[in-house]
């Protein structure tokens, strides 16, 4: 198994090499996982109904919530595991082990915990109708109850990454979406357990993937390992892991907010079957943004290594690659979606007029997807040399003062278009915003103390 066992080499290799070294498997990982949620659609819509479908779209915003507490927590810890290893400090870095774990475990329960007794509530802010609700009930008590398997994962593997380990933080994925794709069917359409089923697969899948992540942090020769003085919960530590995870973690808390618009939205100018078909656009282009975000992890350690260590040269040479291909990567996804939106949305339904209004939503929603290439790594570049408050901006820009606007003014106007079109607008707004930072703020890379 490949892996590097010395992170200092972060700091001398070639970063191209780097570049590719960490971002595949990360990539990779997060490809696969997306994978995962799109195939997990694809056997709810065949396998339980359209209905269910649409019912798995109305718990998008609370799922994109239970995730913005867990990357609170694990993109902080990454990024400040790597910045410590840059500084040379491994006690540092060893603590940040320790702390993001117990935060974790006490973060994904406590909030699991309000979630779950007011899910019906939620689900129903959310525009869930009495067809759906049923579906989107049944899937988010079993996501919450494993709400710490999952939360400790994620957080877990990422620091792995973090600190030299990318081809395992790769297979974690891979073991917990291959577990999943083998009992997802098997629960969905051998025991009949409907849209429980979808959700017990991927809670066990992610116990599997749980167990691999313990057992590296076990061992000993791990770079970054348990130790009994890593459990101590040290204050300026979670300060530095809220700080620089608050960016995700508002990003996430957007998500959530646009999400229940949109869908409040579709339900009143397209219904259920409207949210269903938001649910299919939804998927794919969180596939794209998942290997942005593959690319922007493979980034991660070696921006704040080299920003730790002082190698700005370096720094500024990771960001000018990343960019390149993030925007590769966008204008890529948006020539086959463009060309084939009806194929790509048959596969997860054969209600013609679900996968109609799909089509319709993919031509518009991805006019403007290489812009997105080019945000999501220059966002992420400044949250990895712990420029936070740049970051959050960054992120708060695009949800909050470009898209929601548009997506409650323009469907006044455009009806259920106004709502495809709020996105690619926003794209373009963002895409100024953020070059706009970039230009005066790259030439004042000062290291942070961290």
């Amino acid at each position: 198994m490949t892996s590097i066992n010395n992170p200092h080499s972060i700091g001398t290799e070639p970063v191209g090499k780097l570049l590719l070294q960490y971002s595949i498997p990360a990539i990779a990982g997060m490809t696969v996982v997306s994978l995962y949620h799109i195939i997990d659609s694809i056997f709810i819509g065949n396998g339980v109904g359209a209905m269910a479908l649409s019912g798995l779209a109305i718990t998008f915003p609370l799922m994109n919530l239970l995730m913005a507490f867990c990357t609170l927590i694990s993109s902080g810890a990454s990024t400040v595991s790597s910045i410590r290893l840059g500084q040379k400090d491994l006690e540092g870095a060893t603590n940040v082990l320790g702390n993001a774990l117990i935060l974790c475990v006490v973060n994904s329960i406590l909030v699991g915990i309000i979630s779950y007794i007011f899910l019906d509530n939620i689900l129903l802010f959310f525009a869930a109708s009495e067809a759906t609700l049923p579906y989107a009930r049944d899937f988010m008590q079993i996501i919450i109850i494993g709400a710490p398997i999952s939360h400790v994962m994620i957080g877990l593997n990422n620091i792995m990454r973090a600190t030299g380990y990318p081809m395992k933080a790769m297979l974690t994925s891979m073991v917990s979406v291959a577990s999943n794709i083998i009992l997802a069917p098997i629960f969905i359409y051998y025991f009949r357990w409907g849209i429980s089923g979808a959700a017990t697969a991927t809670i066990l899948s992610q116990s599997i993937a749980l167990i691999w992540v313990l057992k590296h942090f076990m061992q000993k020769d791990s770079f970054v390992h348990f130790t009994r003085k890593g459990w101590k919960i040290r204050l300026p530590i979670l300060s530095n892991i809220f700080a620089i995870g608050m960016s995700p973690f508002l990003m996430n808390v957007c998500a959530c907010a646009i999400i229940v618009v949109i869908n409040n939205s579709l339900q009143t100018y397209g219904g259920d079957l409207a949210i269903g078909a938001y649910g299919i656009v939804s998927r794919l282009l969180t596939f794209f943004f998942m290997v942005l975000l593959g690319l922007t992890m493979g980034m991660q350690p070696i921006v704040g290594y080299n920003y730790g260590a002082l190698k700005m040269q370096r720094v500024k040479q990771t960001l000018k690659l990343g960019i390149i291909a993030g925007v590769v990567i966008t204008a890529v996804g948006t020539f086959f979606i463009e060309v084939f939106p009806r194929t790509i949305s048959g596969f997860f339904t054969d209600n013609d007029e679900q996968i109609g209004i799909a089509v319709r939503g993919l031509r518009i929603c991805t006019l403007m997807l290489p812009t997105v290439g080019w945000g999501v790594v220059i966002s992420n570049f400044f949250q990895s040399i712990g420029k936070a408050r740049i970051s959050i901006f960054l992120s708060l820009c695009r949800q909050l003062f470009y898209f929601l606007p548009c997506l409650l003014i323009l469907p006044m106007y455009f009806g259920q278009s106004g709502i495809w079109v709020a996105i690619p607008v926003s794209d373009f707004l963002a895409f100024i915003t953020t070059t706009i930072c970039l230009l005066v703020y790259i030439r004042k890379l000062d290291p942070v103390k961290c």
